[in-house]
This record gives structure tokens, C-alpha cells and sequence, in this order.
């Protein structure tokens, strides 16, 4: 299968495009730096040419509603379109876990994009995901003031980024669902414990301060909303695992097969 990977070279894109890869398939990575603008549309008729399945796996960082949903939306739908213009059979979109549930910040710009691949005339499937292990590391980055890092407190049962990666290669060669089974890791875990054993595993001491944010999206997060509920997969890497053997926080321990 020739397969378009979109946000191809980001951090579950190189994954997805190296699960692909391994299974036999033409993987394309679609991203800015290969050419194509997910916000624009610039490129993707061209990259999703010829394309047996794509998979959709664009982000950007941001905690505010109003980015997430206009970057999401507009994204979606410019892919969408270009799908629908290349005759594509099937596109695969990761989402996150309990994006209904807790629809603020970030979240909010997930679920307006679901909306959309729901009503999309291409077939499509959906996989949400729980939070990855890297996200330790990221939270890390974006908590950090000085010598002090306030690590958000919340409830996360996070999954390895090649797991995720192998399921969305597996939905591509399958036939449109709609909505697959959300996946999760396999233990619940507290963020701000994870971000402190992440840090310590690089080196780190600075101080580490769990906190409890008020914004909506982490109280949500903090009252379990991104936890899976029944009928949800369950990947087997542990958090412990992945901190195990990862060397610089940007790889999990099935990255370089």
C-alpha cells in the first residue's frame, strides 16, 4: 500500500511512517517541511495523489480553545477535501481520549475536528489514543520556571508512542470504521509523579512542585476525564519501561526497529 502520512516527520508522524515501512507499505510523510501546509492546503493534492490510505496524525502545541479549534478545523478539512479529490478510500485521524468528555483548551480543538471527519463524504476512522509517555518530557518543557518546575497534577494512563503508531497502520489497512476502539497503556498513572521521574532520569534537579491547575481542561484531566473507559485496548510498554531505555526523552524503546 502506498500510504500519506500527515505530520509525517513530527513525533508520532516518524513513528507511524516507520510502522508502515516495516510492514511492507510506501510510507509518505506530508508535513511543512516536506512541502505541504495542513492550514494553507498547499501541497496536499500532490500528497495525497495516488494514496491507498492516509493517515492523519497534524497537531500543534497550544493549551488555548480558540488555536486548537481553528488549527484542527481548518486542517481537517483541508485534508479531507484533498482526500476526497484524490479519490482516497480511506483516511485514519488520531484523536485523543475523552475529548467529549472534558471539551476545553486543546481537547476542544479535537473534538471540533472529529465533528468534521464524522460528516466527511471520504471514508474515515477515528483512533483516541491516550496521552503518549512523551508527554512527560513535553510537560517538563512547558512547566519549567527557572529552577522550579509546578508539575500539573492529573490522571493519565499513557501509551507508547509505537504502539499507537502500529494500530494506526493497522486500522489504514483495514476498512474504514468510523470510530475504532480507543487505546490506552497499560497502568494508570499520576503526571506530575511522571514528570518528576522523567526529569530525575535526565539529570535533572531542580525542584519539583505538584500542582493542581484551575483551568477546565486540567481539572478535567485531574477528575480522570482522559482515562479509558470499557472496551478500550490496552497497550503493554509501561511508563517505567519507556523511561527504562529512552535516551533523551524523544524516543520510546521500539523507535530504531
Amino acid at each position: 500500500m502506498k500510504i500519506t502520512v500527515v505530520g509525517g516527520t513530527g513525533t508520532v508522524g516518524s513513528l507511524v511512517v516507520e510502522a508502515a515501512q516495516a510492514r511492507g507499505h510506501e510510507a509518505i510523510p506530508a508535513s511543512r517541511s516536506t512541502g505541504v501546509d495542513v492550514t494553507t492546503g498547499e501541497g496536499l493534492n500532490e500528497a495525497l495523489r495516488g494514496a491507498d490510505a492516509v493517515i492523519d496524525v497534524s497537531s500543534m502545541p497550544t493549551l488555548s480553545v480558540s488555536p486548537a479549534v481553528k488549527f484542527f478545523s481548518t486542517a481537517a478539512k483541508n485534508v479531507l477535501a484533498a482526500a476526497e479529490a484524490a479519490e482516497v478510500p480511506h483516511v485514519v485521524r488520531l484523536s485523543i481520549i475523552g475529548v467529549d468528555r472534558n471539551p476545553h483548551g486543546f481537547y476542544a480543538g479535537q473534538l471540533a475536528m472529529e465533528k468534521i471527519y464524522n460528516d466527511a463524504a471520504v471514508p474515515t476512522t477515528i483512533l483516541r489514543a491516550a496521552q503518549f509517555h512523551e508527554f512527560a518530557a513535553q510537560t517538563l518543557q512547558r512547566s519549567t520556571l527557572g529552577p522550579v518546575v509546578l508539575a500539573p497534577r492529573a490522571r493519565v494512563q499513557p501509551v507508547a508512542g509505537w504502539e499507537v503508531a502500529e494500530k494506526l497502520v493497522s486500522l489504514a489497512e483495514g476498512q474504514p470504521l468510523g470510530r475504532a476502539a480507543d487505546l490506552a497503556g497499560p497502568h494508570e498513572e499520576d503526571l506530575a509523579e511522571m514528570v518528576r521521574a522523567y526529569a530525575r532520569s535526565q539529570g535533572s534537579r531542580r525542584l519539583i512542585l505538584p500542582v493542581r491547575l484551575p483551568v477546565p481542561m486540567m481539572r478535567g484531566m485531574a477528575a480522570g476525564l482522559q482515562l479509558p473507559r470499557e472496551g478500550a485496548q490496552l497497550g503493554t510498554e509501561t511508563f517505567a519501561e519507556w523511561l527504562g531505555v529512552v535516551g533523551d526523552g524523544a524516543s520510546s524503546s521500539k523507535t530504531d526497529t
